[in-house]
């Protein structure tokens, strides 16, 4: 598992292809074995995800009858929705790349969405713990949410820019792809696994 000061290097390294400088590349590891290891971003995020499960928890009490209650398979059926959502785009980016003939390019693409996913799950849990303990702060998450979402996508297709070269209309495509069917399939699951909300 990488220590701190790794993940601070690494976290060097986005900011940096963020800036389109290429130096950022020398902070991260886009070996096939640093591939590998970028999943233990799945792990460092886990407090953040924990928030939001339980304040998704919360909210599912919330909208239910008073006698409703939730046990492990609830955050069991969460676990799956998260991995999937995690899993799925990069799985589809494969097959994207692999049509272009970007192959090489696949290491690298899920070094960077991987270690991206860390800083952006604990900005979403900052989001959540604003609605959890700042009464009628919603419209305010919702704009910060708006405000995060575009600063993902501004920093995701730099760094696929920085990765791919100059192919506009294929960076545009990857950065969808990376983005769009999580939150299609985070929706889908969390309804067909019923742990949605109701209302």
């Amino acid at each position: 598992m990488p220590t701190f000061r790794e993940v601070q290097y690494y976290l060097a390294g986005l900011w940096l292809l963020i800036r389109m400088d290429a130096r950022g590349f020398q902070y991260l590891d886009i070996s096939d074995r640093g591939m590998l290891r970028s999943f233990w971003a799945i792990l460092w995020s886990l407090p953040s995800i924990g928030i939001s499960w339980l304040w998704w928890q919360q909210a599912y009490l919330t909208a239910m009858p008073p006698e409703t209650s939730t046990g492990m398979a609830f955050f069991f059926r969460l676990a799956l929705v998260e991995a999937a959502s995690w899993l799925m785009p990069l799985i589809l980016a494969g097959v994207l790349l692999m049509i272009f003939r970007f192959g090489d390019k696949f290491a690298p693409i899920v070094v960077v969405v991987n270690w991206l996913g860390l800083p952006t799950s604990y900005l979403n849990s900052l989001l959540i713990a604003l609605l959890a303990f700042i009464p009628g702060s919603g419209g305010l998450a919702a704009i910060l949410w708006l405000a995060l979402m575009m600063a993902i996508v501004f920093s995701l297709a730099r760094i696929l820019r920085m990765i791919c070269g100059t192919h506009p209309l294929f960076v545009g495509a990857l950065t969808l792809i990376l983005l769009i069917p999580t939150m299609l399939l985070t929706d889908f699951l969390q309804r067909f696994l019923g742990v949605y909300p109701p209302g």
